[in-house]
């Protein structure tokens, strides 16, 4: 993944676009320090820490966007849609809502989740296979509806 932030990185300086090649320098800054971070505890980062700090980054300025939009800052929450769609090509393709249940329903019958208390069981077996492409604040309340909580 790091290479295709570098080469994104040259193909918005020789584009001149500027919006592009300030969101890649600000995903490169946040991974840079999550390598210091790392490095204090002698891990290294590895893809899917990236794909944590990507989806972090997303939910930040989506958070950010919707405040400017009350505010009525269309300007600000502009240039915030923008670093999401940005950023958003890095991340893989999310699941649809369809897509998701099918998962669950998978992985209720792998873990053979029967009650409320095997609701550990079944997000740890869709973030083991489907990290990264399932918003797991949506995932976990549809995993409590489909196990009768």
């Amino acid at each position: 993944m790091r290479e295709q932030f570098t080469a994104v990185m040259k193909e918005a300086m020789k584009a001149g676009d500027k919006r592009r090649l300030a969101t890649v320098r600000m995903i490169q800054a946040a991974l840079k320090d999550k390598d210091i971070e790392a490095r204090g505890s002698g891990k290294t980062v590895s893809d899917d820490d990236i794909l944590a700090l990507l989806q972090k980054m997303v939910k930040s300025r989506q958070e950010s966007a919707d405040i400017y939009a009350k505010a009525g800052r269309s300007d600000l929450e502009t240039q915030e849609r923008e670093e999401i769609a940005i950023i958003g090509e890095f991340l893989p393709k999310q699941l649809g809502e369809d897509e998701v249940k099918a998962a669950i329903a998978a992985a209720i019958s792998e873990t053979g989740a029967a009650s409320m208390k095997d609701m550990g069981k079944v997000v740890g077996v869709l973030r083991a296979k489907y990290a990264g492409r399932i918003d797991f604040a949506k995932a976990s309340a549809l995993v409590k509806s489909m196990l009768g909580g």
